[in-house]
């Protein structure tokens, strides 16, 4: 297990390694960090350019500006914005803003496939079966925009109305000030509260698509023969449904869910500016696209690639828990 955890380690630094570089080499091409300074009326003096581009290192080539950007990154340094403010604060701040929204709605999303899928592969053409495939595919072709849109209208106000108060936040992560004023215990209500919106409306579709893999990974296992020698053997249904069955129909999800990450951190982006959360979205696009700012961009990018190989490292390491076999491949 030690050897097989030690090589996919190794594979998933080369691919977060390998992706960085393609990414600083696309940014470095396409983003001018300048360009912020040349909109300004009257424009700054070539001398002032020409400092700009010795701070930011633009007169280096490619390969060493990346060496540069790495060594750094590698320290906990990401450099500076446009402005000279250090990224490394201003980031971190936003990733635990996004983090939050994101791993309460993988777990929800997880949560709910396993029990709708395995549920409607044992309950095969029945009620359940046909009402959980009519809300599945309904989810699925609901954009994330407008889903998040319809819970914030109606599901949030009207509920707010019911109450007589406010109980579901429909914008920002947090009440503004309440990190000064706010005991731990208030501070930890308020930010349950406002992310119960957004972790529904990311977590539901996901959800929609992930049941649809386990409902047929379950059916095929379900019909497999050592689960019928289980049942011969006079095993109890449920331990065997649970014990044999459901351990290796998800396998199958775990891929899934690992190989979505990517698109969960793009859902969570649309979803952060429908319920104006200031996490990495607003971050990546007001600070690192708008100002066309390598170090942002980069800094967001890697924090993204390094969720998704960090997800498919931990889904390569589940395999081997679900599925000894694996781990002598």
């Amino acid at each position: 297990m030690l050897l097989y955890s030690l090589r996919r380690l190794a594979a998933s630094v080369l691919v977060l390694l390998a992706s960085s570089f393609f990414v600083f080499v696309l940014g470095a091409a396409t983003a001018d960090p300048l360009a912020i300074y040349r909109q300004r009326t009257p424009p700054p003096s070539q001398a002032f350019f020409d400092a700009k581009i010795k701070e930011f290192h633009l007169d280096e080539p490619v390969p060493v500006r990346y060496w540069r950007w790495l060594t750094g990154v590698l320290h906990g340094d990401f450099g500076n914005d446009v402005n000279g403010n250090p990224i490394r604060p201003d980031l971190l701040q936003r990733l635990g803003v996004t983090g939050r929204m994101l791993i309460a709605a993988m777990i929800l999303a997880v949560f709910l496939a396993i029990i709708v899928g395995v549920l409607t592969a044992v309950r095969r053409h029945k009620f359940s079966d046909y009402f959980f495939t009519t809300i599945s595919y309904m989810l699925i072709a609901l954009p994330v925009f407008w889903f998040a849109v319809l819970l914030k209208e109606f599901l949030a106000i009207r509920l707010n109305e019911l109450v007589g108060h406010t109980w579901v936040f429909t914008t920002f992560e947090e009440s503004p000030g309440i990190s000064l004023y706010g005991t731990p215990g208030e501070i930890w209500s308020d930010r349950l509260r406002h992310l119960i919106l957004p972790t529904i409306s990311l977590a539901l579709l996901s959800f929609a698509s992930w049941s649809r893999f386990q409902r047929a990974s379950m059916l095929d296992v379900m019909g497999s023969d050592y689960m019928r020698l289980a049942r011969a053997k006079g095993l109890p249904y449920r331990r065997v449904l649970i014990r044999h069955g459901l351990r290796n129909a998800l396998i199958p999800l775990t891929t899934v869910v690992a190989l979505d990450v990517g698109t969960l951190i793009g859902g969570a982006v649309i979803t952060e500016s429908v319920f104006q959360w200031h996490g990495m979205g607003e971050y990546f696009f007001a600070n690192g696209l708008g100002h066309q700012d390598i170090n942002v961009i980069l800094g967001w990018l890697i924090v993204a690639a390094s969720f998704v190989v960090l997800f498919n490292l931990f889904a390569d390491l589940l395999y081997a828990v679900l599925d000894p076999r694996i781990r002598l491949s």
